[in-house]
């Protein structure tokens, strides 16, 4: 079953109770679809079945708790935390990914978390990353709080708007209007997220593989 449909079959309520859980889960470090619930969620909210003021609140809550707690296991964890998860997670928490996000927060700072909220390698990462690399906890809290509310929030909002727009538009259009559409959205997409993750690997080359440092100044 696909996520929109399967969403469709619980109260609005539970809807945004699971789209805040899914992505405070992923923030902590978790692999899971917390994008694809998102959106999910906010294409439901363009036809009226949940609330999408709410839908937002409970993302950008899921997205800044979950990061929180990610950071503080982090912190305590440090590398053997990354060892333990990149033998259950190897996809996610290879040494080549690690060190790349790692690059990406040499290079940028609180800035990494901010915009590793838009790019799945650090949306999973950041938090626990920023914890074991002991980055000030009051710099992290803001960049935080600010990607949380920016990728929740703006996510919820351009895809309401746009399936309100959309709506209106193919009611009188055809389906093949509504298949060019949906390609061009989705072209869109893959290529801002293409030129983000293009960030990320400028910042992490040359990748090497090192242990984390849990001396950086606080």
């Amino acid at each position: 079953m696909h996520v929109e449909e399967w969403l469709m079959a619980i109260p609005p309520v539970w809807i945004c109770v699971i789209v805040g859980v899914v992505i405070g889960v992923e923030s902590l470090g978790i692999p899971l679809p917390g994008e694809v619930v998102l959106v999910s969620a906010a294409l439901l909210s363009a036809q009226h079945v949940v609330d999408p003021l709410w839908v937002g609140a409970c993302a950008s809550a899921g997205a800044i708790i979950g990061d929180s707690i990610g950071y503080a296991i982090g912190r305590k964890g440090g590398q053997p935390l990354f060892d333990r998860l990149a033998r259950r997670f190897p996809k996610h928490f290879g040494p080549a990914h690690i060190a790349k996000a790692e690059k990406a927060f040499d290079r940028w700072g609180m800035w990494a978390v901010f915009f590793g909220r838009f790019i799945a390698l650090l949306r999973i990462l950041a938090g626990p990353l920023a914890g074991a690399l002991r980055m000030p906890y009051w710099r992290f809290l803001i960049a935080n709080v600010l990607g949380g509310i920016t990728w929740a929030g703006g996510t919820t909002a351009v895809i309401y708007y746009l399936g309100m727009v959309a709506d209106r538009w193919l009611k009188g259009f055809s389906w093949v209007g509504l298949v060019v559409a949906v390609l061009f959205g989705c072209f869109t997409t893959l290529y801002i997220k293409r030129r983000a993750g293009r960030v990320v690997t400028e910042a992490g080359e040359p990748v090497a593989q090192r242990s984390i440092s849990v001396t950086s100044s606080e």
